[in-house]
């Protein structure tokens, strides 16, 4: 009992002093073009924007690009045909200049820093194929990620992305209000699977399908969203997907220990050095 009142107050406490926070940091917030509030505005309002590269208009994507198509043609076959339930094989590019520079650009720092409210920290990129699968698990249940109470992700699709190829799907803000109905019937559900996802039916009871919101794209989207706070996940393709991942939390994050997979060694890490140099040294 003790130790739940100890618990609770520390809660407390740390939800004072973030709110806190917040205010004090609102002053400061950079100054957003009108474009870019118009994304701000749906992130607040559904927690997710779409887009695509070519209309983000951002000077490193060319760049960014080549890296990608050249990294992907590097990565392994998994050999996983035989496999029930193939992972994802992911690879941790941050270091990579190409990865980094598109992740740090001031405009999207900007509309983040805006949206999250306070000082951020990019935590890095992975560079992830997603394989044909024929059932939920993993990343294709339904979940909420849990680095900090706001978390950016930003998707970019590399290949063409339809139904069979599994798009990324998202329940709106504005559907799941903090502390409605819906709200706590969903996070209740999640809870009682210790967080690591529930599937479409256990959804569907809640929310009907013909509310929730698909993102199939061309290559070259650009999903920006709140995986804390838009209940989301990968569905299942018969068709396989290579996508980019960027993080973004608050600095420091609430749960910094989940950050650390962008640069540490959870992943393969490419060498430290320009994809472009690596493109010409095969050539």
């Amino acid at each position: 009992m003790f130790d739940a009142i100890k618990r609770k107050i520390y809660t407390l406490s740390s939800d004072f002093e973030y709110y806190l926070a917040l205010w004090k940091h609102s002053r400061n917030l950079p100054a957003l073009e009108g474009r870019d509030r118009k994304i701000l505005n749906a992130l607040k309002k559904n927690g997710v924007y779409v887009t695509t590269l070519a209309d983000l208009g951002l000077n490193s994507s060319s760049e960014l690009l080549k890296a990608a198509h050249h990294q992907l043609s590097q990565m392994e076959n998994p050999n996983n045909d035989h496999l029930d339930e193939k992972l994802p094989q992911i690879s941790t590019v941050t270091g990579l200049p190409e990865f980094y520079a598109w992740g740090m650009e001031k405009r999207l720092l900007n509309i983040i820093e805006n949206y999250i409210g306070l000082p951020i920290a990019f935590h890095g990129v992975h560079l992830r194929k997603d394989f044909n699968n024929k059932h939920q698990f993993g990343t294709l249940l339904w979940h909420s990620d849990a680095e900090d109470r706001r978390i950016i992700k930003i998707f970019i699709y590399l290949n063409d992305v339809e139904e069979k190829t599994g798009p990324f799907e998202y329940i709106p803000r504005s559907l799941t209000p903090l502390f409605s109905w819906n709200y706590i019937q969903l996070f209740y559900k999640l809870w009682k699977s210790g967080y690591m996802g529930i599937d479409d039916e256990q959804v569907k009871s809640v929310i009907p399908k013909s509310a929730w919101k698909s993102c199939p794209g061309p290559a070259g989207t650009v999903i920006i969203v709140d995986t804390k706070n838009a209940l989301h996940h990968g569905t299942v393709r018969t068709k396989d997907r290579s996508a980019l991942f960027f993080c973004y939390t608050a600095n420091p994050p609430e749960r910094p220990d989940l950050c650390t997979q962008y640069w540490d060694d959870t992943y393969p890490r490419v060498e430290l050095r320009s994809a472009s140099d690596a493109i010409k040294a095969s050539t």
